[in-house]
């Protein structure tokens, strides 16, 4: 009992942590509170405030001004990377689910929400990295051309722009995934991977991460790695490029083939690779009566401002967006 009372307060202080994180400036008890609530976590200002008491102790947090405003310190970053790691396995298939769920976009009258990635650069090199990420978008390597800028302070998805950033945020391939299922067609997550290419056209995965096994974003981790070519795909059509593996039933495929075509014409579904049933797909093996489904993430213009040298931190999947906020790529 004490020790499942320990845990809970832990995963409590964890969840504090990630909103004091997502934070441009400090936050007091009531804040605190209130996105607690939106977190599913019924916490009233007083307990937050004891559970700040206990993060102050352990040097977690830090008190800024004279209320009770709290910042979060590098100790509290490297906790909130660190701990509960049992409880981040298949992280990612639950943000995916989460994200799919709130995507609201109604392909009919072009409105409602889609979910985002967002990439941070420093404001010196945002030109550049927009010079670097033109061929990206021209050879639709992207979800979607479709993006929104933001400065420091201001918000994107989940994430506030810290000082001294520019936020860049794509179209997340999740869209798709969150547009089949508000059709009634079930789809699963399988694999986050560098998909080579090979004369323009999808050859082959050389590496995969299984969602439901990780406890990070794969394609993030690819990305970080600097794992990619992108830039060669898009100049000579040779390389290696991020991209998500799903599958769905065989029944389903006219219907989702419907979907995609509609996604297309809306500009949120740039290129897809679909399966045949129960055959590999890019060497990877489907399961029985399904069939596979390749999109391509869009994280690949992030990923080809970073092989030119660019300093880039991409955050997949942070959060929703209202599609009247995006605009072209080609505006800016």
């Amino acid at each position: 009992m004490i020790g499942q009372e320990t845990h809970e307060v832990e995963r409590k202080i964890l969840t504090i942590l990630e909103i004091l994180s997502d934070s441009a400036e400090p936050l007091g008890g009531r804040i605190i509170s209130r996105r607690l609530k939106d977190k599913g976590i019924n916490l009233g200002e007083r307990a937050v405030r004891y559970h700040l008491k206990i993060m102050d102790e352990r040097g977690l947090t830090r008190i800024v001004g004279h209320r009770d405003g709290r910042a979060i310190t590098q100790p509290g970053l490297e906790e909130l990377r660190n701990a509960l790691v049992c409880d981040k396995i298949g992280f990612a298939t639950n943000k995916i689910e989460l994200l799919a769920y709130l995507t609201t976009f109604d392909m009919d009258k072009r409105t409602g929400c889609i979910p985002i990635n967002v990439s941070l650069f420093e404001k010196e090199v945002f030109d550049q990295a927009l010079k670097a990420m033109r061929a990206i978008f021209k050879a639709g390597l992207c979800v979607s051309d479709l993006i929104a800028v933001a400065s420091e302070g201001e918000k994107l998805g989940e994430l506030v722009v810290p000082e001294g950033k520019i936020g860049l945020a794509t179209v997340s391939s999740v869209v798709i995934t969150g547009s089949l299922l508000k059709a009634g067609i079930p789809i699963g997550s399988r694999f986050g991977g560098l998909l080579q290419i090979r004369n323009y056209k999808p050859c082959r995965f050389v590496d995969l991460i299984e969602y439901h096994g990780s406890t990070l974003d794969p394609l993030e981790i690819f990305t970080a790695s600097k794992m990619t070519s992108v830039t060669e795909v898009a100049r000579r059509g040779e390389g290696k490029v991020l991209a998500s593996f799903y599958e769905i039933p065989m029944l389903s495929r006219p219907a989702t083939e419907m979907v995609l075509e509609k996604l297309k014409s809306v500009d949120l579904c740039s290129l897809f690779v679909i399966g045949k049933t129960t055959e590999p797909l890019c060497e990877i093996p489907v399961t029985l009566n399904n069939i596979g489904l390749i999109f391509f993430s869009g994280l690949n213009a992030a990923a080809g401002a970073s092989e030119e040298g660019l300093n880039v931190t991409n955050k997949a999947m942070s959060g929703i967006i209202d599609v009247v906020k995006l605009q072209s790529f080609w505006n800016l």
